[in-house]
C-alpha cells in the first residue's frame, strides 16, 4: 500500500442535493426530466432484480461476484441499493452500498458496485445513482464513505472527485485481474478523518523560571549527576 501525498485542499463537505434533479457526467444540472425511473431495491423482487444486477455488473466490474456477494449486501443494506430502469422496465444502472461502523470508530459507508449499461452512459445515470446512495447514507448519519476504483478508470475517477471524494491510498494489484486501484474517501462531517484541523507547528516551551537553586542530584557512584 502506498500512501499518496496530496496538496492541502480547502474544507468542502458534501451537501445533499435531494432527488429532484438529474445530473450529467460533467456535473451540470439538466432541466429536462429524465425518461428513466430511479427506484430503491425491493426484497420482494429479489429474483428479478438480482438476476438483472448480476448480468449488468458482470460486464463491467473487475471481479466476478457470486450470488452470495449480492445477497450479503442486499439482505443487510437493501435500502442503500438504487436502480435505474428504462421505459421497458429493464435495469440500465445500479449502485450497491453498505453502512457499518469502521474499526477506527466512524460510521463508514462503502460503495461496493456501480454499473451503467454501455449505451446509456454519458447521461448522468452513474452520478445520479451515487448521489442517491450518498444521500441515503447521510440520512442514516454516516461519517464518511469509501470506495475503490481502478487507477486506469479515468471516467470513474472524475465522477467521484467531482462529488468530493479524495484519493487516500494506492492499492497495488488490488483486483484479481492484477490491476491496481485507488481508495477514495468522502468525508461528511467535520472532525472525521483528514478534514480534522491540521496540527499547529511545534514550538518548544520556554525554559522554567528558577526561583531557587535546584536540589542536588545524587549520582550512581560515578561522580555524574545522571
Amino acid at each position: 500500500v502506498i500512501l499518496l501525498s496530496l496538496p492541502h485542499l480547502p474544507l468542502q463537505l458534501y451537501q445533499p442535493t435531494g432527488h429532484t434533479s438529474t445530473f450529467d457526467d460533467s456535473g451540470m444540472s439538466q432541466d429536462a426530466p429524465s425518461p428513466l425511473r430511479y427506484v430503491r431495491y425491493e426484497s420482494a423482487r429479489e429474483n428479478e432484480y438480482v438476476a438483472a444486477m448480476r448480468q449488468l455488473i458482470s460486464k463491467d466490474l473487475s471481479e466476478p461476484y457470486s450470488i452470495y456477494v449480492y445477497r450479503y449486501f442486499l439482505y443487510q443494506w437493501g435500502d442503500l441499493c438504487f436502480l435505474a430502469m428504462d421505459d421497458n422496465n429493464e435495469m440500465v444502472g445500479v449502485v450497491v452500498s453498505k453502512l457499518e461502523p469502521h474499526r477506527s470508530g466512524p460510521l463508514r459507508g462503502y460503495i461496493a458496485m456501480l454499473a451503467v449499461r454501455e449505451e446509456y452512459r454519458g447521461r448522468g445515470i452513474a452520478t445520479k445513482l451515487v448521489r442517491m446512495a450518498i444521500d441515503a447514507m447521510i440520512e442514516r448519519n454516516a461519517d464518511e464513505i469509501v470506495l475503490e476504483t481502478e487507477m486506469t478508470n479515468t471516467a470513474a475517477m472524475k465522477l467521484y472527485e467531482r462529488l468530493g471524494f479524495l484519493r487516500s491510498k494506492r492499492l497495488h494489484r488490488y483486483y484479481l485481474n492484477g490491476n491496481s486501484a485507488y481508495r477514495l474517501v468522502l468525508y461528511l462531517k467535520e472532525g472525521v478523518g483528514s478534514i480534522r484541523p491540521p496540527y499547529e507547528s511545534y514550538v518548544p516551551p520556554p525554559p522554567p523560571v528558577m526561583t531557587e537553586p535546584p536540589a542536588a542530584v545524587t549520582g550512581l557512584g560515578n561522580g555524574n549527576p545522571w
